[in-house]
């Protein structure tokens, strides 16, 4: 049985909101001690580029963050409810050259998180 029961816990939900907006933040400013704090030790962080088990791995390996060459805007949907205890949601990447502000490029991801006490125990970035 989910942690759900169909509904999405309200807790949960503040857990997600606190993560996307700490990681937005990590994005710009290469800061990611608020996100490390959202999630379980045993974190599992999955991206079509690879997979990262647990904080350890993540605090030597994940190298995702803030550019030299661009400024981010992001545009989220709401969280929902994606069965098997998960919440996710979509999100557009904009990219832009930070030079001039012109755009570069976006892409569409999906969201997908896992959470347990209060922490999140898998990212997936799908995408």
């Amino acid at each position: 049985m989910s942690d759900y029961d169909g509904v999405m816990a309200a807790q949960d939900v503040e857990v997600a909101e606190q993560f996307r907006l700490a990681l937005e933040a990590a994005v710009r400013t290469n800061d990611r001690e608020p996100v490390y704090t959202l999630l379980a030790p045993d974190v599992e962080w999955v991206t079509p580029k690879r997979t990262l088990q647990g904080i350890d791995e993540m605090r030597r390996e994940w190298t995702w963050g803030s550019s030299e060459s661009f400024d981010y805007e992001f545009e989220e949907g709401d969280w929902v409810d994606d069965g098997d205890g998960c919440l996710a949601c979509n999100v557009r990447e904009i990219y832009r050259m930070k030079e001039t502000g012109d755009f570069a490029y976006s892409r569409r991801r999906r969201i997908r998180l896992t959470i347990h006490a209060g922490r999140i125990s898998r990212y997936e970035m799908i995408g």
